[in-house]
């Protein structure tokens, strides 16, 4: 990432200085990492010295069942490129050292991302950050660049993770007794790890705006500036495993679920503009109506059309639809509004700043996917110059003609039979994605909840 005045912000190394800060023994550890199908870094650490010596200008290998498994590392079938018949053999993880970066949190350490290509070069078609790469190639041979930023939302809890887990993560202690949305004070209560987290990432080369309080207990948000979108992403993954790692050093955790309690959930709402690639000039605005471009409303239109069917990508898990609650700040209606937080997607800003927040995502949501489908659904609107229908002023949730899916199982059925998803993504992905969620959803079906304990051990 480059800053205002075009030199790289700190945090970020390139080759040289890696090598001369692993000659004098200040690094002594290199995280090659990439983004899997749920969202989490996944990778391994290597010696500095093996790294410069091996990996640097070639690669290290990994097994493909990476991104084949579920979230608990299970094998599970049903996938094309990864199984037991196919023998679970290697992709290649090429580091990327574009996103070489200090890790301050943990000693002598630094991180590059990797992106997954096949033995012969060919890119691993099912690999979230190659997908994203895809759309970000199409928008360039129409001379657009995307620029994004996400606002990921979690809940802190005063419990780590080993004794959340043997809690059964029930009667926790979330960090702050009441709502703190906005409250000095509230967040003041837990300042000293909101810092080290906001410090931590600035270390990492990320430029930190801000951090609040939200609505649920315990609940905070730390925002970051935009980006490229492909760099957004990365430096989502990377904070997202980072602020977890951080909390666990101070003996507490942190939860990006979209719907952890009766309460409020998690959302991760994205912002999405696009600009000429030649000279930044902001193309979504213009002299039309609420300040849009003829494209800006293409663009607008084509997310609106395509929300359905690929939401998917914006609401991967079980979990996910338990956050679509009336009167939540989370969307129920699929309809757009300027400045209005009860729509899925929102226009944000004038002129320069003009985008779109796609409110639909929540906090557990994969970032190179969700900002892959917009840029794909956009594209969809510009290439068809879909028209843009007029905004909710007033109160979406009242609005019931256009739903977001309900659960994970009806969104899959939306994605299977999406024929955007199709041609932007290829069946490839497509089919990937969607056992991903049929394995989801049969170890879901196959559970036995506490619900059901509650309601039927001693009544039913």
């Amino acid at each position: 990432m480059i800053s205002d005045a075009g030199t790289p912000r700190r945090g970020l190394l390139t080759m040289e200085q890696l090598r001369v800060a692993v000659g004098e023994g200040e690094i002594d550890t290199v995280v090659l990492a990439f983004t899997d199908m749920q969202g989490r870094l996944a990778g391994k650490r290597l010696s500095a010295e093996f790294f410069l010596d091996e990996v640097a200008e070639h690669y290290s290998e990994g097994c493909n069942y990476l991104l084949a498994v579920d979230v608990d590392m299970n094998t599970v079938d049903g996938y094309a490129m990864s199984s037991w018949d196919r023998g679970y053999g290697d992709f290649v993880l090429v580091p990327d050292m574009g996103t070489l970066r200090h890790v301050p949190w943990h000693e002598a350490t630094v991180m590059v991302i990797a992106d997954l290509t096949w033995l012969d070069g060919a890119p691993v078609l099912a690999s979230p950050r190659q997908i994203l790469k895809a759309q970000i190639a199409r928008l360039a041979e129409r001379g657009l660049v995307a620029l994004a930023g996400t606002e990921l939302e979690f809940v802190v809890y005063r419990d780590s993770y080993e004794e959340a887990a043997s809690k059964g993560y029930r009667d926790l202690i979330p960090a702050n007794a009441y709502n703190v949305d906005y409250s000095i004070l509230g967040t003041s209560r837990i300042e000293p790890l909101l810092r080290r987290i906001r410090l931590g990432m600035a270390g990492a080369g990320m430029y930190v705006e801000s951090a609040k309080g939200e609505c649920n207990l315990g609940q905070h948000e730390i925002a970051f500036r935009y980006a490229e979108a492909v760099t957004t992403c990365d430096n989502h993954s990377i904070y997202k495993t980072g602020a977890k790692e951080i909390a666990a050093q101070d003996g507490m955790s942190i939860t990006f679920m979209a719907k952890p309690n009766a309460r409020e959930g998690n959302s991760c709402h994205i912002h999405l503009s696009v600009r000429s690639a030649s000279d930044g000039a902001p193309v979504m605005a213009g002299s039309g109506g609420y300040g849009m471009s003829k494209l800006g409303e293409h663009f607008l239109a084509g997310l609106l059309d395509s929300m359905r069917e690929l939401t998917l990508c914006y609401a991967p898990n079980i979990n996910s639809y338990k956050r679509y609650v009336p009167g939540s700040f989370a969307p129920t209606s699929v309809r757009w509004g300027p400045d209005n937080r009860t729509c899925a997607l929102r226009l944000v800003g004038h002129g320069p700043s003009l985008r779109v927040e796609n409110r639909t995502p929540g906090g557990d949501v994969n970032p190179y996917l969700a900002v892959a489908a917009m840029i794909a659904a956009g594209l969809h609107g510009i290439d068809h110059e879909l028209p843009l229908e007029p905004p909710v002023t007033g109160n979406a949730y009242n609005d019931t003609d256009v739903r977001v899916p309900h659960t994970l199982r009806d969104a899959l059925e939306l994605w299977e039979k999406s024929g955007l998803a199709r041609q932007a993504f290829g069946a490839e992905v497509v089919e990937h994605y969607a056992n991903y969620a049929r394995v989801e959803l049969a170890a879901y079906d196959a559970a036995v909840t506490d619900w059901e304990l509650r309601r039927g051990f001693e009544r039913l």
